[in-house]
């Protein structure tokens, strides 16, 4: 470990940054990144590069739903949270992280 921290640290400060190339190089260091990180890589993907958020979004939709939902519902709810983003970010996002927990 460098004296910037752990790799989790240092993704942490690099997913505050918005910067997806900081952003996927401290992505790289991890083991794994979580569901509700994903999501976070997902909005800044929104912000940097918007032409390839639907791709980020269907990619995240797919690993909620194998990894945290319970219920077709619960995956029904993330689709219309993460199709609620253009018209409610941070209500969409909110949603969306209720469900990653």
């Amino acid at each position: 470990m460098s004296s910037d921290g752990s790799p989790y640290a240092r993704f942490q400060r690099a997913l505050k940054t918005g910067n997806l190339m900081i952003i996927r190089g401290a992505a790289k260091d991890l083991p794994r990144v979580d569901l509700g990180d994903a999501l976070c890589v997902c909005m800044a993907i929104r912000a940097a590069e918007p032409e390839r958020f639907e791709r980020a979004a269907l990619r995240w939709l797919a690993r909620f739903a194998a990894e945290r939902a319970g219920t077709v519902g619960e995956v029904h709810e993330a689709a219309a949270a993460l199709n609620a983003i253009p018209a409610d970010p941070e209500g969409a996002l909110v949603a969306l992280q209720r469900l990653c927990r």
